[in-house]
């Protein structure tokens, strides 16, 4: 968004935190930013407001703005009602008149809870890729040659990064005592570089850091993207990096944990037999999962050497996966913007 000109009321990673524990230090301080950002939307006036994602930060937003205004309001990427907390629908509802869906199941749950739901397929498929020709430049480019190459995720908030990646260089450590030649490589978010640095210092294989410092935008995207089709595996946390590394056909084993509390209350609430989207959207459990107490350095070593052993086995989930997701059809974003225009008032 900054580079197509916006400006941001406040720095993104203030919103960066996942679980129901990590957020309670940190509560006035959003409770203001929802206040500061509703209020920048009465200011302007605008016909329709999109909030994107950031369910429990922008459905506050939305609630401020819906009390005291008759604006448009859209919603891009559904909640997660199919997994946890299904009754977020029909709060939603309230303050939302329109949903923009990145998952192909997501619609019913919707519209039930009485607002216009479009499913405009999910940004990962219209996300460029790096060829094979890219792949070979950046395995000789870091001196990898023809060695197995792990792609290493921790994730992308401080608090996964802080608990996840000890156990990841642990695994790896594990691992590499039957595959000494492995070569690591860990892909870094500006708000997390330093944190990823100090905490993967003490991992075997000498992990290049892929750090968006170094170098600009365009440049460590284009050597990211070279990264994911390169690794002959991955071992990353859960999110939507599954979506990217099924974009580019890499095996991976997902791992993920919580503060104990989190873990606990969550747990108690998921209402679905995996976290991963490539199995969701697959309706497979190809993608093995590492999570909550199996999330140890042994279990994630032993899954990881699975894979290995059969690293075809996710393809055809992969490929379901990108397919359902809108692969092939318009870009995603092109028909977001249609739905959204398609359904303005006629004043507007």
């Amino acid at each position: 968004m900054q580079a197509e000109g916006m400006d941001s009321l406040f720095p993104m990673d203030e919103l960066s935190i996942m679980g129901l524990a990590e957020v309670l230090p940190k509560y006035f301080h959003l409770k203001r930013r929802i206040a500061q950002t509703a209020q920048a939307v009465l200011d302007a006036k605008p016909d329709v407001l999109i909030t994107i994602d950031s369910p429990d930060f922008c459905l506050r937003v939305a609630k401020l703005v819906k009390a005291q205004s008759t604006i448009r309001i859209v919603h891009y990427v559904a909640p997660s009602v199919w997994a946890w907390r299904p009754g977020r629908a029909t709060k939603m509802a309230r303050v939302v008149d329109h949903v923009l869906a990145l998952l192909p199941f997501e619609p019913p749950y919707m519209q039930a809870a009485g607002m216009d739901c479009d499913f405009v397929g999910h940004p990962v498929v219209a996300e460029p890729l790096a060829t094979e020709a890219e792949a070979r430049d950046f395995r000789a480019r870091h001196g990898i040659g023809t060695a197995p190459l792990l792609l290493a995720l921790p994730g992308s908030r401080r608090g996964e990064v802080a608990r996840l990646a000890p156990r990841f260089g642990e695994a790896i450590a594990l691992l590499m005592q039957d595959h000494p030649d492995l070569r690591i490589v860990v892909p870094t978010t500006p708000n997390v570089t330093a944190l990823v640095r100090d905490l993967t210092a003490n991992w075997p294989g000498a992990p290049i850091i892929l750090d968006p410092h170094s170098m600009n935008s365009s440049a460590y995207h284009t050597e990211k993207r070279a990264a994911f089709r390169a690794a002959d595996l991955a071992l990353a946390a859960s999110g939507t990096v599954s979506l990217e590394l099924a974009a580019n056909a890499t095996p991976m084993v997902i791992a993920y944990d919580m503060n104990p509390i989190s873990r606990f209350l969550i747990g108690r609430m998921l209402r679905i037999d995996t976290v991963t989207l490539v199995n969701l959207v697959s309706d497979t459990r190809v993608v093995p999962e590492c999570l909550g107490h199996e999330c140890t350095p042994q279990n994630i070593a032993a899954t990881l050497q699975n894979v290995m052993r059969a690293p075809d086995a996710q393809h055809a989930a992969m490929r379901l996966t990108m397919e359902r997701l809108g692969a092939g059809g318009p870009p995603p974003g092109l028909r977001a913007a249609h739905a959204i225009l398609e359904r303005l008032p006629a004043t507007a």
